[in-house]
């Protein structure tokens, strides 16, 4: 397992739309290994191949405490949103900057583990959260996109300023 290098803003490979995975083999299982590690290392609850320079559909998420349960999606997609809740996100690929976003309060989605075996999985709250705030990722969006002009561009000011 190794860390890898998170890109952050304002780099453009995080604007790359990622493809399909369709080879199912040890390379993927590594790859969504690794990504655990840097995940867990960063600390973060969530991470997207693009945010790591790999532009294929795959995430990880561990929203639990203990950061025991670890989730791989592969080429997810959410098939029903519902509700509408209101969170305070933050961002690997953008470091030191929270904004409150709105998403849906309940969705479904259907994915792939790192088999092939597709799967649907239900989620609330923070889980529901992270699983479309890294789906972004996997479209070129970052949670900076979802916030009014003003406060898009007072977070990318306070985040240029931390890196002078």
């Amino acid at each position: 397992m190794a860390i890898l290098d998170i890109l952050t803003l304002p780099d453009k490979r995080l604007k790359t739309i990622a493809e399909p995975v369709t080879v199912f083999d040890g390379e993927l299982k590594k790859l969504t290994s690794d990504m655990l590690e840097t995940m867990y290392d960063a600390p973060g609850v969530g991470l997207a191949a693009t945010q790591v320079n790999v532009h294929k559909q795959v995430v990880v998420i561990d929203v639990s405490e203990e950061k025991d349960q670890p989730l791989c999606l592969i080429n997810p997609k959410i098939i029903s949103k519902e509700g509408v809740q209101t969170y305070e996100e933050g961002c690997l690929s953008v470091p030191n900057i929270y904004a409150k976003v709105k998403r849906a309060g309940k969705v479904e989605i259907e994915a792939q583990d790192v088999n092939g075996e597709k799967f649907c999985i239900e989620a609330e709250e923070l889980l529901a959260v992270c699983i479309q705030h890294e789906l972004d990722h996997l479209k070129g969006i970052v949670f900076l996109d979802h916030l009014s002009p003003l406060k898009r561009k007072m977070a990318l000011k306070k985040l240029e300023k931390a890196e002078e």
